[in-house]
């Protein structure tokens, strides 16, 4: 069970504390953050925020037109394209 805390700021930016996060997650997190010269918490908002983005997706794909496009064509012509090279 992942528990959190949440305190909010009036500057817009909240500050958030997780418990109860696997060892192997923050391994990864930190080796992430080393590769890019980012602190583990820097590193952790970027991947929040690219997480939580993906939230909105399913509206914005349901507002688009539907094309009436065979994903099985799309496919097939990607394949044949790469075949081609």
């Amino acid at each position: 069970m992942l528990r959190s805390k949440f305190y909010y700021h009036s500057d817009g930016m909240s500050t958030l504390y997780l418990r109860n996060i696997p060892d192997e997650v923050i391994k990864r997190l930190r080796s992430l953050a080393e590769r890019e010269g980012m602190s583990v918490s820097a590193m952790a908002v970027k991947e929040l925020s690219g997480s939580t983005r993906r939230a909105d997706n399913p509206a914005l794909l349901g507002g688009l037109p539907d094309l009436g496009v065979d994903v099985d064509e799309i496919v097939a012509a990607l394949d044949s394209g790469r075949g081609a090279r």
